[in-house]
């Protein structure tokens, strides 16, 4: 099926991607790094969806070194750096790397010896189709809070000044959009520009300071921002990658309304109904009656975040609000969602279970910042 709708953003394409970290070591630890490095690489190689890696180093300047790897497709590598196996496997580089910057390509093109010969047509079968950017990076954190602080945690982060907005001639955050459902904090970030210098220039803004400052006491992952491995970690866990974004294929309404809804997902199978979500969006984007107008999905292990522009009321039409429109999706769903962990049970083919099942799972707005209220 091919949308009118525009997607930016996709790990479901069935590409292969190639992982590409830049990394700046400290003077002298080169020998540590290159040994770090080993464990990581026989680590990774037994990684399902792994195909190879490269250690590089420099030839200008050998501080400098760059690490790339390809695999099958974007779900597996997802499933391996956002693990808790990843991040003590790659906790011994920390105190080698002053800098890192990660970037994720999907292969749309390549060039073998066998192939400089054959015709364009012999090899379009493997290619998948360019996406459409907006410019617009997506990215989410997410963390628990000991129960009983939610209502203090929320006053927090609700009561902050925004920051500056313009980050560089090239850079602008454009929106920060936070929800909590229980005890549980999702903070979605939209900036145009440069993701990473955007997150780097957030950090370094004092009333942000003061806000992580203050919900520290109320984290049930307990972490020291001054200490940058614990800073590290922390981050490295709380990270919600966005995993695909879709607009319709329509203008844009004036009234959209923005909406966060939370499926933890059965054990294992989060990645699953991420794909679900975002075919069904991808659906929705063709459906001119379709309320919802734009989504992001965020995944991680099992927690999946559906971040959706609406018009209209979120119970107007339940099925498209949690992405469900269609037959046999409900039972799909079903077979995907931990329904228990957000208090629905039996069959989701019932409109009583879908009206329970919206209710629980919209998360509660917090705050909801455009670039144009800083």
């Amino acid at each position: 099926m091919t949308t009118t709708g525009r997607i930016s953003q996709s790990a479901f394409d069935g590409s292969r991607l190639r992982v590409i970290l830049l990394l700046d070591l400290y003077d002298g630890a080169q020998q540590q790094f290159l040994d770090a490095y080993e464990h990581m690489r026989n680590q990774v190689a037994s990684v399902p969806g792994h195909i190879s890696d490269q250690l590089c180093q420099s030839i200008e300047n050998p501080s400098q070194w760059l690490i790339t790897s390809e695999w099958e497709s974007a779900p597996p590598f997802l499933a391996w750096v956002n693990s808790e196996e990843h991040v003590e496997t790659v906790r011994p580089m920390h105190s080698c790397v002053r800098d890192t910057r990660s970037m994720r390509y999907s292969i749309l093109r390549e060039t073998s010896p066998a192939q400089r010969h054959a015709s364009e047509s012999a090899t379009t079968g493997t290619q998948v189709a360019a996406r459409v950017g907006d410019g617009v990076a997506r990215h989410a954190l997410t963390f628990t809070v000991k129960p009983g602080s939610e209502s203090k945690v929320a006053e927090i982060l609700a009561g902050y000044a925004s920051p500056q907005a313009q980050v560089d001639d090239t850079t602008r955050l454009r929106r920060t959009s936070l929800f909590m459902h229980g005890n549980r904090v999702v903070r979605a970030v939209e900036v145009e520009g440069d993701l990473l210098v955007a997150l780097r220039h957030v950090a370094r803004q004092p009333e942000v300071r003061a806000v992580e400052e203050a919900i520290n006491p109320y984290l049930e992952q307990d972490r020291d921002l001054s200490d940058p491995d614990s800073a590290r970690v922390f981050f490295t866990r709380a990270a919600l990658p966005s995993v695909h974004h879709v607009v319709a294929g329509r203008k844009e309404p004036a009234d959209l309304r923005r909406h966060a809804l939370y499926y933890p997902a059965k054990r294992g199978s989060g990645m699953e109904l991420a794909r679900l979500l975002a075919h069904q969006d991808e659906a929705a984007a063709d459906d001119p009656k379709n309320p919802v107008y734009r989504s992001t999905v965020f995944q991680r292990d099992d927690i999946v975040v559906r971040l959706i522009d609406i018009t209209g009321e979120l119970d107007s039409d339940a099925l498209a609000s949690l992405g469900l429109k269609g037959p046999k999706k409900a039972a799909a769903m079903e077979l995907l969602l931990d329904g228990a962990a957000i208090g629905v049970e039996g069959s989701l083919e019932t409109e009583r279970n879908i009206n329970r099942l919206l209710s629980h799972a919209d998360m509660m707005p917090v705050t909801d910042r455009s670039s144009a209220d800083s």
